[in-house]
């Protein structure tokens, strides 16, 4: 696993986190939810291609 891959989602995390505090804190609490559900999305596909080449590097191990 990557580092940089850990160091995308912390910022991908910050950035949504204050995005959210700032559109909560202007009143536009359905626009901070769909950007904190924006992120989770994000985050997931890339964890998603991760969990993906996980099963093809146990695939070819095991020779499935």
């Amino acid at each position: 696993m990557d580092v940089n891959l850990i160091f995308k989602i912390a910022a991908i995390g910050i950035v949504i986190a204050v995005l959210n505090n700032v559109l909560i804190r202007s009143g536009r609490e359905e626009m901070a939810m769909m950007t904190t559900l924006t992120g989770i999305v994000v985050v997931l596909m890339m964890v998603i291609s991760l969990i993906s080449r996980l099963f093809d590097t146990v695939r070819t191990m095991f020779q499935l």
